[in-house]
């Protein structure tokens, strides 16, 4: 028996990690630009964050939403803080795709409606609604395909205002789309859904499963462009590696009793890992920390002939070949860094943990220029 071969993987075998590092099995060290798809926020095997979950299995490491969980409440508490999004009550699963069940099945019931409107180019996940609200046919199924959704093009005001009517359930966008190539809306066009929203009824979700959690040098991307949204679904970076994530709903939202639920969704590791971040987060001012190297390495990539379209925010950024990027990211792997892909062909994905230092950011460029000279 052996895992099913769904995914595309790279030839190297890792045995540990520490903070920005991986090393594989022949002891080779890797420069970790990519963080497992966005996931690692605060470094690989922190010590707190360690520390914190060995406490909880030496004292409550399992039980179910049959009873109140103080974990759950202590991890609102610091979420609601470190986000300034006091104002939302959350609904904890185990990933990504999840949140975005949980976030279209909570706006379908808030509002009576089933239609949504959906991004070009995004990537909610594989499961069943959020497979259709990919803008990639490929990921659905016969028996997941009859979603009614709107295809509406990122910044396309005009469009917007024809797709979203009161017959909408809901509006999701990306703070940043990550799959889609690090693109991002316009202010004005955040704004814009937000008004058309309002106006209709229709419940504007934010997927901040990858731009959030201080990766763009604000706890949401969406905090960039002076809008709150209706339902905010977070993962990946909310637990460092732990299968932790969270539908947030507005506080004055009610769903009726037992219409979400997760056996092991919001348990007491899961909530003790994703704590330990938030802590980690605040004290080592991680999310200032992103927004300025973000900052650095946007210069210094700018610099580099041979890259271009240098765009995103914080460490969520990307960068454009003038070909296919399969093969440069080949070579910079060789060179001892890796880093991410994205569904337009041509682009490299940069994501580092926000634990990167000046240092780790100037090896990188070091690494990504001697690439530069072999495989352009």
């Amino acid at each position: 028996m052996k895992p099913l071969a769904v995914y595309p993987k790279l030839n190297i075998r890792l045995k540990s990690a520490s903070g920005v590092r991986l090393t594989t099995e022949d002891d080779q060290s890797i420069l970790d630009f990519y963080s497992g798809h966005g996931v690692i926020s605060i470094g690989h095997s922190h010590p707190h964050f360690i520390q914190r979950l060995t406490e909880q299995l030496h004292s409550l490491a399992y039980y179910s939403n049959l009873v109140p969980l103080k974990e759950q409440d202590e991890l609102c508490l610091a979420l609601g803080e470190i986000s300034d999004c006091q104002d939302y009550n959350i609904f904890f699963s185990n990933s990504g795709a999840e949140a975005i069940e949980n976030a279209l099945k909570a706006a379908s019931m808030l509002t009576g409606e089933s239609q949504v409107v959906a991004m070009r180019g995004s990537f909610h996940g594989r499961t069943s609604l959020a497979a259709q609200i990919t803008d990639a046919s490929k990921l659905c199924a016969p028996i997941n395909s009859g979603l009614e959704v709107k295809w509406l093009t990122l910044d396309n005001i005009e469009e917007a205002k024809a797709l979203i009517t009161r017959q909408t359930a809901a509006v999701i966008i990306e703070g940043i789309q990550g799959v889609g190539g690090i693109q991002e809306g316009h202010t004005e066009f955040w704004q814009t859904l937000r008004a058309l929203c309002d106006e209709t009824g229709a419940l504007l979700i934010a997927d901040e499963i990858q731009s959030g959690m201080g990766r763009t040098g604000k706890f949401f991307a969406f905090q960039h462009h002076g809008i709150k949204p209706d339902i905010i679904c977070t993962a990946k970076g909310l637990g460092n590696g732990f299968p932790v994530a969270a539908t947030w709903l507005r506080a004055d939202y009610e769903l009726p009793m037992g219409s979400l639920g997760s056996t092991f969704g919001g348990g007491p590791l899961a909530c003790r890992a994703a704590l330990s971040v938030c802590e980690i987060l605040a004290a080592d001012k991680l999310i200032e920390r992103s927004a300025d190297l973000g900052q650095y390495l946007t210069t210094e990539l700018k610099k580099i002939k041979g890259l271009k379209n240098i765009r995103g925010r914080g460490l969520m950024l990307a960068f454009d070949l003038n070909a296919p990027s399969d093969g440069f990211r080949a070579e910079l792997l060789k060179q001892g860094v890796i880093t991410g892909s994205a569904s337009t062909k041509e682009t490299v994905r940069l994501l580092p943990p926000l634990s990167v230092t000046k240092a780790d950011c100037d090896e990188f460029l070091t690494k990504l220029k001697r690439t530069v000279e072999i495989a352009l």
